[in-house]
């Protein structure tokens, strides 16, 4: 027998998956170290110039501009922090809520009215924590991602209204798959991801709030177009369901279309089109491998069940989304920033219509990119964990 072996009966595709995706767990086990951020980059279509603008954050999570001055920033371990003309300021906002730290969870989203000048609201997403329960004799939390909106008076939080709070009854100890992500689309609604919270059947059930998209109203009432409004026993927040844990939210700028990133469990990270009352199937069919190598299910497709746009295999573990919109970058404008904490990256991928047409990654190992988002000056703005830091990125003159 001559020439190359059949290599394709020896591994499966699940099995290369699975290597690869070892390879790059004890990459991160052993800690190999990270170059320097570069000061600039060179992407396929422009020179970039690369500022640290904000560092020594803990664990940031997301960053919003209320304008071009300012913008806000929230660290998961609970601090919402101010970075007024590209300098952090040294004090934490005083009085926002109390949030449960605990693996995954903590302070997560932060995102300013879209019409701020006259309505000075600011979203925030966290894990809300109950009185402490046992366990199996183990002492846990019951959490739950929760939203509220603010106002900031000087240095203060105010003026609360808390838009989204799970009936207690739904909440779960795992400290893990909180989501979440909060976008508001052109006709003024607000949406929000919450993740599975560890519990992936919860995913196709409609009664409760976890693995799910929820549209409300900017003041937290529930729109009575939702798709499962009038459905006896559903939440009426519920706007898609079968959504493992979505930690990119983006809405297109023209189209108005909502788009979602969420991790898969060792690959099968996904890109989705979010459509009202659409199942994305997760647990019941995914392109994923759990991570002690057993598959979740042998199900990619399923009468009732949307397909993503596009899947990664091995997992990058997308996180942070967000069309280009600005003068900075012309070739880029409503290309869409995908983030990665796995892989370290910054992927620009071109969608026509519904499909992925091209991508390219503008970004290498710098850190875990948590949020990436377009910034009122055009430039992009990218946080980061290990280290806990904000870049920005601009054009070469």
């Amino acid at each position: 027998h001559h020439g190359m072996p059949a290599w394709g009966e020896i591994l499966t595709n699940a099995e290369i998956d699975s290597l690869a995706s070892f390879l790059m767990r004890e990459e991160e086990r052993l800690g190999i170290s990270k170059p320097p951020i570069p000061d600039t980059l060179e992407t396929q279509d422009y020179k970039i110039k690369v500022d640290v603008v904000a560092e020594g954050l803990d664990v940031p999570w997301a960053i919003d501009f209320i304008n071009p001055d300012r913008a806000l920033i929230t660290e998961r371990s609970g601090g919402l922090r101010i970075m007024e003309n590209g300098k952090l300021l040294p004090d934490a906002v005083e009085g926002i809520p109390q949030v449960h730290v605990s693996g995954q969870g903590g302070l997560l989203d932060v995102a300013i009215d879209p019409n701020y000048e006259s309505e000075p609201w600011i979203y925030l997403a966290f894990s809300h924590g109950l009185d402490t329960v046992l366990v199996e004799g183990k002492e846990a939390v019951p959490a739950m991602t929760s939203l509220v909106r603010g106002k900031l008076v000087g240095n203060k939080w105010s003026d609360q209204e808390v838009l989204f709070e799970a009936p207690h009854e739904t909440y779960k100890t795992a400290p893990y798959h909180f989501g979440c992500r909060i976008v508001f689309d052109p006709e003024g609604y607000l949406y929000f991801s919450i993740g599975d919270r560890g519990t992936m059947e919860d995913a196709q059930d409609i009664n409760v709030p976890n693995g799910k998209i929820h549209r409300i109203h900017k003041d937290g009432r529930v729109p009575k177009t939702n798709p499962f409004y009038t459905t006896p026993g559903a939440m009426k927040s519920i706007y898609s369901y079968g959504n493992r844990n979505a930690q990119g939210l983006a809405v297109h700028p023209e189209t108005g279309q909502v788009w979602e990133t969420e991790h898969g469990p060792m690959g099968g990270d996904e890109l989705n089109l979010i459509k009202p009352g659409h199942n994305y199937g997760w647990p019941e069919i995914c392109y994923c491998i759990n991570y002690n190598g057993d598959s979740i299910t042998e199900f990619t497709h399923k009468e009732g069940m949307q397909q993503p746009i596009f899947y990664w295999r091995p997992s990058i573990a997308t996180c942070g989304l967000d069309f280009y919109s600005g003068e900075v970058f012309p070739k880029w404008n409503n290309k869409l920033l995908v983030g990665a904490l796995r892989m370290q990256e910054i992927q620009l991928l071109d969608i026509e219509k519904d499909r992925m047409m091209y991508r390219q990654t503008i970004l290498k190992n710098a850190g875990r990119v948590r949020d990436v988002t377009t910034g009122p000056d055009g430039a992009i703005y990218v946080v980061l964990n290990e280290p806990g830091s904000v870049l920005r990125l601009s054009q070469l003159p």
